[in-house]
């Protein structure tokens, strides 16, 4: 996704010769494209090697660890859900409707 004119650009006050710019451009291609070929024969293999045993190990552990742990964190928050729900029920409920018995009484009126 480089091109050459992205990489080399000669500012509007100084040009080389078109001959130079064309050949400049034709090795920097030819070089690019060479260079990623020796790349990726040399080690594209073992790069592709270790995305495919990273992935693994990422779906291994979100299968066999992540999944069942959350399972067991639901299981052990759904209790502390419905202790603490009765807990507020018990004490804070109560509360909460005098306090709204007695302010549903106030009336405020325009002097």
């Amino acid at each position: 996704q480089t091109a050459f004119e992205d990489v080399i650009g000669e500012p509007d006050g100084s040009h080389s010769p078109d001959c130079v710019w064309r050949i400049s451009a034709m090795c920097f291609k030819g070089g690019k494209a060479c260079c990623y070929t020796i790349l990726t024969g040399l080690c594209g293999i073992f790069i592709g090697l270790y995305w495919g045993c990273e992935f693994a190990c990422i779906s291994f552990e979100q299968i066999w660890c992540t999944t069942p742990m959350l399972r067991v964190f639901g299981v052990y928050l759904g209790c502390l859900q419905k202790f603490f729900g009765t807990c507020v029920s018990c004490c804070l409920a109560p509360i909460c409707e005098t306090c709204g018995l007695l302010f549903s009484n106030i009336s405020v009126k325009k002097c």
